[in-house]
């Protein structure tokens, strides 16, 4: 087996919901567009990791779907990208397995999943348990150099790096280990609330809500109490803050002197918002639309895309298999 890795970018994106919203777009998907410019990219629907919350068979089926349909919204082109559901390729629960015994138990204790969900005092299941070994086999099955995370999965990666360092230690090179891609200036995409977003506070703007629905929501968008003639601080404000994700350079600095100088209320800085919002989305929705209505096309993509996935699963499972003595 050649020690020679090629550079690889991989994502795994769980479908548990049925859209994704604005802070799933800013935060990552955006970027996947232009990493598929330049790296080799793989993104991998993780639909066995949605089982260990999503148990109606047909709203996985249809959040798979539907995420997919988003991915091809944003401007991802399947002949550029390899895009697949997780459960297409079954090597990765092998080396599911083969990983775990070779994974600390006290590595899983300290999950941040799984505490968080102890810390809610919600039922947790074995696969919520094992959800940092599957990412693992997820990254390491198709040898991925290049990982982008945000700043809540460092840690699952962190674990993903040491699992393979012991094997690499023990069996031979055989993965490289992964680096994380952290976006530095997206950061945490603030929700209408100033919480992160996120749909389990019901904080979020979907990416392919109607134009009424975003700006309904935008105009919820929590603020301090100032009046309209008194000046105002830009850096703490939810609405700048989501502003100047989707503004231009020029944009953001004539709305951060008018919050400035006074005169301006949090109203009409939340129809600045709107539009900059819009003019970005409108586009994307009308895509989403036309895709979601294609769902043969969306079922040959998949299994096209688990073709290719294939083609470099079973290569490294071959090479796992030999290494650890079961073939």
């Amino acid at each position: 087996m050649s020690t020679k890795f090629k550079e690889r970018v991989f994502s795994g994106v769980q479908p548990s919901g049925e859209q994704v919203h604005i802070g799933n777009y800013l935060g990552a998907m955006r970027r996947f567009v232009s990493l598929a410019e330049d790296f080799e990219t793989i993104i991998c629907l993780v639909d066995l990791h949605a089982l260990t919350s999503v148990t109606s068979p047909n709203e996985l089926r249809s959040y798979s779907e539907s995420l997919v349909a988003s991915y091809l919204a944003i401007g991802l082109d399947p002949e550029k990208i390899t895009i697949f559901r997780q459960s297409d390729v079954p090597q990765v629960c092998e080396l599911t397995w083969y990983l775990a015994c070779n994974f600390p138990l006290g590595l899983l204790e300290r999950a941040h999943a799984l505490k968080d969900a102890r810390g809610k005092n919600v039922a947790a299941n074995a696969g919520l348990m094992f959800y940092p070994i599957l990412m693992a086999a997820d990254i390491l099955l198709y040898r991925a150099s290049k990982i982008p995370v945000g700043a809540d999965q460092k840690q699952h990666l962190e674990m993903t790096r040491d699992v393979a360092q012991r094997f690499n230690t023990h069996y031979g090179e055989l993965f490289p280990i992964p680096e994380p891609l952290i976006d530095e200036d997206t950061g945490v995409i603030p929700g209408l609330d100033g919480r992160k977003m996120s749909k389990s506070y019901d904080n979020y703007i979907g990416l392919f809500e109607s134009s009424k629905t975003v700006k309904k929501k935008i105009m919820r968008i929590v603020t301090d109490s100032k009046t309209v003639e008194e000046k105002k601080d830009p850096e703490p404000c939810n609405i700048f803050n989501i502003y100047r994700l989707f503004a231009q350079p020029q944009e953001i600095e004539d709305l951060a002197s008018r919050y400035r100088e006074g005169g301006m209320g949090y109203g009409e800085a939340k129809l600045a918002l709107y539009e900059a919002v819009e003019r970005e989305l409108a586009p994307l929705r009308e895509s989403y639309e036309g895709w979601i209505q294609r769902k043969d096309d969306l079922g040959d993509i998949l299994r096209q895309g688990a073709n290719k996935a294939l083609e470099i699963a079973s290569p490294t499972i071959e090479d796992v298999r030999k290494a650890i003595g079961v073939a």
